[in-house]
């Protein structure tokens, strides 16, 4: 009895140890934000820049201002040039009515000579000639017609044109497409850049994600949208908690990360799981953290 009774509060106290020894993290990983890398879209010189990096930025912020000169030119040849061609309607239009109304004193004519023919005064062949000439009219007319399609050809081929530059000249005035922080530039104001040179790279810093890595007997505990406390250094040896949404899971195993830890030890094949996570300012790129699992009691 005295044995069972001394070995009787080890083991209560080994129980209560192990129970109690559950403040280790479940995972380990660092932390990361979408980038989203601007290039430039034309040639030219950025001749305006208005951001630095640092700086937060909303969705639609200028940041560069590339040189459209050269094809500001080229807009205003071209709708010279729409105009030109635009204004021979009214050429072709004048033509027209001056046919129109030979066409129209030909016809009296026509009617003329048919009652002269019936009291004799006129020739087959006079009315033969006038109806020729009747019927040259019309051709004519009829041909001189056809401009307006040649010309509303030529205009639509410019406007096509005009387009395509207008859409240049607006491609380059790079704005952001979020709201976020100016991570770096690439390109300072006079410098010359080509089509595909990079200029900035942003991200939303607002919510970061947690790239952490749990082993296969841990995935069962995992779904997306649930809830885990994620942890990090508070700069005094402790740690600040976050709450924290899981919004991925990988469907496939990796081997484990050299700098990445895990709960179980030896673990060769880990899965990618990533946590999304307010961020308060404190948190960065690549900066460690842990999650811990919030389980049902």
């Amino acid at each position: 009895m005295k044995k069972i009774c001394f070995l009787l509060p080890i083991m209560i106290t080994g129980l209560y140890a192990c129970k109690n020894n559950n403040t280790e993290s479940d995972a380990y990983g660092n932390f990361s934000a979408t980038e989203i890398l601007l290039s430039s879209e034309v040639n030219g010189r950025i001749i305006k820049m208005n951001i630095s990096e640092g700086d937060i930025v909303d969705s639609g912020t200028v940041a560069y201002v590339i040189d459209t000169f050269q094809n500001h030119l080229k807009k205003l040849e071209m709708v010279a040039r729409k105009r030109s061609i635009v204004a021979k309607k009214s050429n072709i239009t004048a033509q027209i009515a001056v046919l129109t109304e030979q066409k129209a004193a030909a016809e009296e004519d026509l009617i003329r000579i048919d009652k002269m023919l019936k009291d004799g005064a006129a020739s087959e062949k006079q009315r033969d000639d006038l109806q020729s000439k009747l019927q040259i009219i019309e051709k004519q007319i009829t041909q001189v017609s056809t401009g307006y399609s040649s010309i509303d050809a030529e205009a639509k081929a410019l406007d096509a044109g005009i387009a395509q530059i207008e859409e240049m000249i607006s491609r380059a005035i790079i704005c952001s497409p979020i709201k976020g922080t100016i991570l770096d530039t690439y390109a300072e104001l006079g410098e010359s850049v080509i089509m595909g040179s990079p200029l900035l790279k942003i991200a939303d810093l607002e919510t970061m994600e947690l790239k952490a890595y749990f082993s296969g007997g841990q995935l069962p505990l995992l779904k997306i949208g649930d809830t885990a406390e994620v942890f990090v250094d508070d700069g005094s040896g402790g740690l600040k908690q976050y709450d924290g949404i899981i919004s991925a899971i990988s469907d496939h195993a990796e081997f484990t990360p050299k700098i990445i830890q895990t709960r179980e030890e030896r673990v060769n094949l880990v899965y990618a799981v990533k946590i999304r996570v307010k961020n308060d300012g404190i948190l960065k790129i690549n900066m460690p953290g842990e999650v811990k699992l919030l389980q049902e009691e």
